[in-house]
């Protein structure tokens, strides 16, 4: 029997409502055989989710998503069968999320100026042990009333070009793809289409890049056929996944975009080869 993966979930660790044993029940339902818990800036979701997926025989793939900048783009970097115990890694996210942080209430300072009064602790209090992020701010404008969807949220307050928008400390493309290599895991570039800057990933390729998500929510039947040729132009790996919430995008994507475990099968076998490669560079020195 085929199995079918989704690679590419968040837990309430980062930006979802869904605590990791609510991710497995549903990955479960769904019937899937793997997923990879990816969450942004942060890997406390990947221990729990392991203990959760025994009952189930669910494979858990080790990842996260890391945010960089290139040309006040927003890039997320996709890392798989990453040694996310690493302690100088952990140093790292710590002081990411810790700019999440601060990049709230210089959001909430901006909302407040536009006559919009939103207490900080609201979004702490909803984000819970997890990155903070974007997504929790818009859910309490939704919560308070003050918008009418996440998505105007997004449109009319906190997205990239809204007057209450903030930059945060990102890393550029290839410290992403540094770090991700360093802990021994497998660099992909993420929703490639919502980047809408293909110009760029030649260059992303140069510095590590090993694959790109062709399969995504947001990626139509045409847009997955363009980049399946561009992944094979450039010999690249190809990913899939939902880029599930839980409910935080207003539905539960998890299993609505699985690839079938080749895919992961690839990916193993080039996170073989990184670590190789690391340990010879190691024992060079």
């Amino acid at each position: 029997m085929k199995k079918f993966v989704d690679l590419h979930v968040h837990t309430f660790h980062s930006d979802s409502t869904f605590t990791p044993e609510q991710v497995i029940d549903v990955a479960h339902k769904k019937g899937l055989s793997a997923i990879a818990i990816t969450d942004h800036d942060s890997v406390d979701g990947i221990d729990p989710s392991i203990a959760s997926a025994d009952k189930y025989r669910i494979e858990v793939i080790a990842g996260v998503e890391l945010t960089a900048e290139e040309d006040s783009l927003e890039i997320h970097m996709l890392g798989y069968f990453i040694d996310w115990k690493a302690e100088w890694f952990e140093k790292k996210l710590a002081k990411l999320r810790q700019a999440r942080l601060e990049r709230i209430y210089a959001m909430v300072e901006k909302l407040k100026k536009m006559g919009v009064d939103i207490d900080p602790k609201k979004v702490f209090t909803l984000s819970g042990p997890g990155a903070v992020g974007r997504l929790h701010l818009a859910t309490v404008l939704y919560n308070e009333g003050v918008i009418s969807s996440i998505s105007e949220a997004f449109r009319k307050y906190i997205g990239e070009k809204a007057p209450c928008y903030v930059k945060k400390y990102k890393l550029t493309p290839k410290e992403a793809i540094d770090m991700i290599l360093k802990l021994g895991g497998v660099p992909v570039l993420a929703h490639p289409h919502i980047l809408g800057r293909d110009d760029l990933i030649p260059r992303f390729i140069k510095d590590g890049l090993r694959g790109i998500e062709v399969y995504h929510t947001e990626h139509s039947r045409n847009m997955a056929s363009h980049y399946e040729d561009f992944a094979i132009r450039h010999n690249l790996l190809m990913t899939g996944g939902s880029d599930c919430h839980g409910m935080g995008k207003g539905r539960v994507l998890l299993g609505k975009v699985k690839v079938p475990y080749s895919l992961v099968e690839a990916l193993k076998e080039e996170s073989y080869k990184i670590r190789v490669s690391n340990e010879k560079n190691r024992s060079d020195r």
